[in-house]
């Protein structure tokens, strides 16, 4: 990408409010990254995934932007996220609820015109319970288990199911689906044992769309797409595919204040256990973010941060609010009190930090706290 698109004038944003961390938000990079996916995976339609308040980027933001695009199809993970997510849209918009309905809140899906994935045989029958006591039909879509054993109607449901659906007029099935597992390795033969039990499914089920492609599986081939392909991470500027460039367009900056620096002599050390000691006069800064801000701990002597293209390793461990790095290579007197540092930008990408956290991109982006002052582009 364009590294300027997420440019940080730090001066500016040192003059700002204060605040100890800047989290910037690119919603024209969010759009051109949804126009990318939906022309990949064309003529299927794309939805997008905003369970977790979009990933922790603010559901209701990132979703107008989308719907400006022509998205009309969301999918959250729990009906509370729906729930908060309806009143900002009108009636073209689908909002599926990924997880299904706990008991009790069947009503409420009704009423609010969202749409529930059912995952199992009593999900099935609890919604068409609900329809009948309404008196209407109610939309749903059927999940189905291809091999990831985590949701989704089971091989040994299926012909009940079936059964169910025949002598069923209350409930409208809108299409079927189910999930890839390893739809971000392109050559794990588990996603060509989905697809092919994704076909049998769609046999014994005829007549329905099919929904399966995630974020890897929109880069897998049309024959992954079905009429409707659901991408998340690909959305937020994560790679989609392991060992491959991304093709996405980064939508995050994260930016963090110094709160503090300091000239240390060797043997020094550093942070909770004593656990670094500086071998050389060191000179550090500690900044104002830890593990509470979704810095995880175990970025403890292995992360980094960036200032102007340098590098700056982390030293010893990652408090909860607060991380020490060295900043030995940069010119004396370059950071002081407020001077920002680049965690997520140019220099360093979510996969960066996700690789040397020992983790994954989501896990990176889900994470990052409420602390950070939000700006959207």
């Amino acid at each position: 990408m364009d590294h300027q698109t997420l440019h940080v004038d730090y001066q500016q944003t040192e003059a700002g409010i204060g605040a100890s961390g800047y989290l910037t938000i690119d919603l024209p990079a969010l759009c051109r990254n949804y126009r990318k996916l939906s022309a990949t995976v064309a003529p299927a339609k794309a939805a997008a995934v905003v369970k977790a308040d979009a990933y922790g980027l603010g559901a209701e933001q990132v979703s107008k932007a989308l719907y400006a695009q022509g998205c009309r199809h969301f999918f959250v993970a729990h009906f509370s996220e729906a729930i908060q997510l309806r009143p900002f849209f009108p009636n073209d918009t689908r909002i599926f609820v990924l997880n299904g309905l706990q008991p009790g809140s069947e009503i409420g899906c009704a009423e609010a015109d969202i749409v529930p994935v059912l995952n199992s045989l009593e999900q099935f029958r609890r919604w068409s319970s609900t329809a009948q006591k309404l008196g209407r039909v109610l939309p749903a879509v059927l999940q189905f288990d291809t091999g990831m054993s985590r949701l989704g109607i089971s091989p040994e449901e299926k012909s009940a199911l079936a059964t169910d659906l025949k002598s069923c007029s209350n409930i409208e099935v809108l299409f079927i689906m189910s999930h890839l597992a390893c739809a971000d390795e392109a050559d794990n033969r588990q996603n060509a044992d989905q697809l092919a039990e994704m076909r049998l499914v769609a046999t014994d089920f005829p007549g329905l769309d099919v929904c399966f492609a995630n974020s890897g599986g929109v880069f897998l081939g049309s024959k992954y797409h079905g009429f409707l392909a659901r991408p998340g991470i690909a959305l937020y500027g994560g790679a989609p595919t392991q060992g491959k460039a991304n093709p996405m367009e980064a939508v995050v900056r994260l930016d963090v204040a110094v709160i503090q620096t300091r000239t240390v002599p060797a043997g020094t050390r550093v942070g909770y256990g004593g656990a670094c000691v500086t071998s050389a006069e060191s000179r550090l800064a500690t900044i104002a973010a830890g593990y509470t801000d979704g810095l995880p701990r175990s970025l403890s002597d292995r992360g980094a941060v960036f200032y102007g293209g340098v590098r700056l390793p982390i030293v010893g461990r990652v408090s909860m609010d607060s991380i020490t790095v060295d900043i030995t290579a940069l010119p004396s007197g370059t950071l002081s009190l407020g001077s920002l540092v680049e965690v997520l930008g140019p220099h360093q990408t979510l996969e960066d930090v996700a690789e040397a956290a020992g983790t994954i991109s989501y896990e990176i982006l889900t994470s990052l706290g409420r602390r950070y002052e939000r700006r959207y582009r």
